[in-house]
């Protein structure tokens, strides 16, 4: 049995290629379990509310298997005699691995920040700081992807970092030439969150897309519109548009013109305005600085107008909205038991045998040196009135 172990692949005995097998496994293993005691403690501090820790056990969860598997490997590699290009290859093949592990382990703690960051912005008033928690995070994971990639290189080229960096540098210029569009969106979100018009959340109207902020990013910012599509935009194009914040509105502004028909008596406006006043007196929603307003302000072609405009806060549209059925209704009720008519368009033909619109006939009589002729011109008048 022992001459078994004795026989060679490659230079390495059968019982250095099982002791490396035999790494790779317990490596594994001790990886998951890590990953189910970890995940067990994160749900612990989890329920206790405490979710630094939760996060952090929850992070180191996730990469423990891959680092426990790079750093498993490289060790088993260690034990094999190789020689030549092999080993090269195996030393390359071990440096890569632990390089990669390591990334990946930082890329899933960068959470760790973010959550401190994502509870610091929440206890704060202002929800700019919570726009800057996604993209911390996203520059985070990008730096740790850069590093890894540039030790990978630094590892496959065998020359000096700062080679490699001076070669990055150059090699970025030509990027940045080629990819201006991203460079412009990147510069766009630097200008909207020193200009801050808008902040998570918000309503917003841009190119006539009404919705609300749901996330804003390097590149884009994320519009959910009001009939439930996603609308992304291009930083580098929003920073340069007019944009209407309908979030930061103090109030909602309603201007409505009551029209009445023209047979209304001035007695009768004058009560239609009187009623109006009452409806609105102290009004729900009404501030002090903003009083309701009414006014008989003009003449239309087919109507009178009376002029409200009110002001209702805060700008909840909703409760807005609710407000407004309410004075619609019992504005429609008052005016019928006042016997106040509403004006829309129509038109009125008065004709001839009209009583109150006599038709007037025209006789006239003329005289001739040849004898006496008579003439009748008949003239129907038809008025035409816009009620």
């Amino acid at each position: 049995m022992g001459n078994v172990f004795q026989y060679e692949v490659m230079g390495n005995n059968i019982w250095r290629i099982l002791i490396l097998f035999g790494i790779i496994l317990f490596a594994l293993l001790l990886g998951k379990i890590a990953k189910i005691f970890l995940l067990r403690l994160a749900k612990k501090f989890s329920a206790a509310n405490r979710t630094i820790m939760a996060t952090t056990f929850n992070a180191v969860s996730k990469g423990a298997v891959f680092l426990l598997a790079a750093a498993g490997i490289s060790s088993g590699l260690a034990i094999l005699r190789l020689k030549g290009w092999l080993a090269d290859a195996s030393d390359t093949l071990s440096a890569i691995l632990l390089s990669v592990g390591i990334g990946y382990f930082l890329y899933w703690l960068v959470d760790i920040p973010t959550e401190w960051f994502s509870r610091m912005a929440g206890r704060t008033a202002t929800k700019l700081d919570d726009m800057l928690v996604p993209i911390i995070r996203k520059s985070l994971r990008v730096t740790v992807v850069i590093l890894v990639l540039v030790q990978i290189a630094q590892i496959l080229s065998d020359k000096p970092i700062t080679s490699i960096i001076a070669g990055l540098g150059i090699g970025g210029l030509a990027l940045a030439l080629a990819a201006q569009d991203t460079v412009k969106n990147f510069f766009g979100s630097v200008v909207l969150f020193v200009d801050k018009p808008f902040e998570m959340g918000d309503r917003i109207v841009v190119d006539g897309q009404d919705g609300s902020v749901e996330e804003v990013g390097l590149r884009s910012t994320k519009v959910r519109t009001l009939d439930g599509h996603l609308v992304t935009i291009p930083n580098g194009e929003l920073a340069n548009k007019l944009i209407r914040n309908i979030g930061k509105r103090p109030y909602i502004r309603r201007v409505a013109n009551i029209t009445v028909t023209y047979d209304t008596p001035p007695e009768k406006i004058d009560r239609a305005i009187e009623i109006i006043k009452e409806l609105l007196d102290n009004h729900e929603g009404m501030h002090p600085d903003y009083p309701p307003r009414v006014f008989f302000n003009e003449f239309n072609a087919d109507s009178l107008n009376i002029l409200v405009i009110y002001w209702y806060h805060p700008p909840d549209y909703w409760s807005y909205l609710d407000f407004t059925e309410r004075f619609n209704k019992e504005l429609f009720r008052r005016f019928n038991e006042e016997g106040i008519e509403f004006a829309f368009p129509t038109q009125t033909l008065y004709l001839a045998g009209d009583p109150a619109r006599p038709l007037t006939v025209g006789v006239e009589a003329s005289q001739t040196n040849s004898g006496q002729q008579r003439t009748a011109g008949f003239t129907v008048q038809a008025d035409r009135e816009d009620a």
